[in-house]
């Protein structure tokens, strides 16, 4: 199957991508950049450059094409508002799809987005859900809780470099999956009928609090986290505050999903029939301790050889002094 997928460079959408060409699927991916997406390149996709929010860019990347993956994102760094590229880029997406006959199209939601409309981003993704299924195209919409590779940057980096982990209001147990897993199932939604104008939750197996996650990584480190509490109404006042500013407008958007993970609501779903219908293997699926105890094992060795690889260094220093300088 030919196949264009767009946010290719992302943390998930580069995972659809390596899926997708293991699989023996012709990858196309939209980029804005050519250079930082050269490695889906070096891996066999093809790239054309382009924006979804510019809409002239689109019907031509569609030739060819038999079913597009939407992975895009607006990231806080990103020059464009959420508004810009979740909402109205998405919107030029999907007609232009539309307009050139593809009918198979797979989209990325948040699980409970209905429920969190005064957050900008979930209120979007709730809107291009209805927009979507508008459209008469043969959708399938997954919704996320939380990738597990966003864990090793809020926990696991600040706890091994002795550096302050935050965590906000009552702790939101949420179901995080590894990325690598999500693609599994974006790709075998495309040979499934049954997924057809679908919405599915694609979560992990279980729901893990903020101090759960501290502690096992700390059983994995070996070493003690230090918690500060970041209060709600701190990052309420921050969210104003960087309203102000025209490159702020991403951080507050991204500042008020800090209400949805304080809410203490937890972000989870059974997921029995969804393995039944994509025809996957729930067994096959990472668990966070596998995920965690991957990494951190990982890190520890490669620690350890460097602490060998300076102690070496050192030996061999103290042993090549003059004779008379080791008296």
């Amino acid at each position: 199957m030919n196949l264009l997928v767009v946010g290719g460079t992302g943390t998930l959408g580069r995972q659809v991508v390596r899926h997708a060409l293991d699989q023996g699927h012709q990858v196309r991916c939209l980029v804005r950049n050519l250079r930082k997406a050269a490695f889906l390149k070096e891996w066999g996709a093809e790239l054309v450059q382009g924006d979804i929010c510019d809409k002239d860019t689109l019907p031509s990347t569609l030739e060819g094409i038999d079913a597009v993956i939407d992975a895009a994102t607006a990231r806080a760094t990103d020059s464009l508002s959420i508004k810009e590229v979740d909402w109205q880029g998405k919107v030029n997406l999907i007609q232009a799809v539309k307009a050139a006959g593809i009918k198979r199209y797979i989209f990325f939601s948040i699980l409970n987005a209905e429920q969190y409309l005064n957050v900008p981003l979930m209120e979007i993704k709730h809107c291009t859900e209805l927009f979507l299924k508008e459209a008469d195209l043969d959708y399938t919409i997954l919704r996320l809780a939380g990738f597990m590779q966003g864990l090793i940057a809020q926990y696991a980096i600040p706890i091994l470099d002795n550096q302050v982990v935050w965590v906000t209001g009552e702790s939101t147990p949420v179901a995080y999956m590894n990325t690598q897993d999500i693609a599994k199932f974006a790709i075998s939604a495309l040979a499934v009928p049954a997924t057809e104008k679908q919405t599915f939750p694609v979560v992990g197996s279980r729901a893990w609090e903020a101090y759960e996650i501290i502690n096992l990584c700390e059983q994995l480190s070996g070493q003690e986290a230090r918690i500060s509490r970041a209060p709600l109404g701190l990052l309420r006042l921050l969210q104003r505050v960087t309203r102000f500013f025209q490159w702020g407008q991403n951080v507050a958007d991204r500042l008020a999903f800090a209400e949805v993970l304080a809410s203490g609501k937890p972000f989870s779903a059974p997921m029995d029939e969804v393995y039944q219908i994509f025809g996957l293997d729930p067994e096959e699926t990472t668990t966070l301790e596998e995920y965690l105890q991957e990494y951190f094992s990982r890190i520890m060795k490669k620690l350890k050889e460097i602490d060998s690889e300076k102690n070496k260094k050192k030996k061999k220093k103290t042993a090549t002094k003059p004779y008379r300088n080791q008296f």
